[in-house]
C-alpha cells in the first residue's frame, strides 16, 4: 500500500495506525502549493481534492479521509485492539472518537492554517477549539484514552489534530487530563518511528 502525505498533517494519524499494526507502507510526500508529490507526479490525479491523506490500495484501489483510512487498516488487523468489533459498544466509541475528533477539532484548527484569515474568525475558533478541548480534558478525567481504557485509532488521529496546537500557538497548558495523554500517547514506539519517518522527530 501506497500513503500520500505531508509532514505533520493529518495522514500522520493512519501512518501511525500503520506502524502500531505493522503494516508496511510506502509513502510518498506531497507539496500542498503545487499538488505534485516528491516524484514530480499529479497528486489532482490520485485525489483531485487536492489533501492528503490518500492510501492507494494494492489492487489500485485510492481511499480517501482520514477516518477511513484508519479504520481500514486497523481491520487489517482485527486482534489488535486498536478497533473493537462490530457490535461491541467500544467500538462505537471509537466511531465518536473519530467522529469528534474530525468535524470539531480537526476543522477548528483549519482557520489557523488558512493565510489571510481574518483575526476574528481565528478568535471565534480559538474560542471553540477551547471549549471542545475542555470536553475531551473532562473525559481523560475518568479515562485514561478517548474511548475508554484501551488506546485506539479514536486516540492516533485525535493526537494528531492536538499536536497542532504547538504550531498555531492554542494554549494546552489548562488542561492537565490532555497533556498527560498526549504525553502518553507520544511516547509510543509508533509515534515516535513516525515522526522520524516524516522527519519530523
Amino acid at each position: 500500500m501506497k500513503l500520500y502525505y505531508m509532514p505533520g498533517a493529518c495522514a500522520l494519524a493512519p501512518h501511525i495506525v500503520a506502524n502500531e499494526l505493522g503494516i508496511k507502507l510506502d509513502l510518498v510526500r506531497v507539496s500542498m502549493s503545487t499538488k505534485k508529490t516528491e516524484h514530480g507526479d499529479d497528486y489532482l490525479a490520485i485525489n483531485p481534492n487536492g489533501y492528503v491523506p490518500a492510501l492507494v490500495l494494492d489492487d489500485g484501489q485510492v481511499l480517501l479521509e482520514v477516518a477511513a483510512l484508519v479504520q481500514y487498516l486497523a481491520d487489517q488487523k482485527p486482534g489488535s485492539g486498536l478497533f473493537p468489533p462490530v457490535g461491541e459498544m467500544s467500538r462505537y466509541r471509537v466511531l465518536e472518537a473519530l467522529s469528534f475528533a474530525g468535524s470539531e477539532l480537526h476543522k477548528g484548527f483549519a482557520p489557523f492554517f488558512k493565510p489571510g484569515t481574518p483575526e476574528e474568525t481565528k478568535e471565534a475558533s480559538r474560542q471553540q477549539l477551547q471549549k471542545r478541548i475542555g470536553y475531551v480534558d473532562s473525559l481523560l478525567a475518568r479515562q485514561a484514552y478517548i474511548a475508554g481504557d484501551a488506546y485506539t485509532i479514536g486516540d492516533v488521529y485525535l493526537w494528531v489534530v492536538l499536536s497542532w496546537a504547538r504550531i498555531v500557538k492554542f494554549d494546552l497548558s489548562p488542561y492537565a487530563n490532555v497533556q498527560r495523554w498526549q504525553a502518553a500517547v507520544a511516547a509510543r514506539p509508533a509515534v515516535q518511528l513516525s515522526l522520524k519517518e516524516e522527519g519530523l522527530a
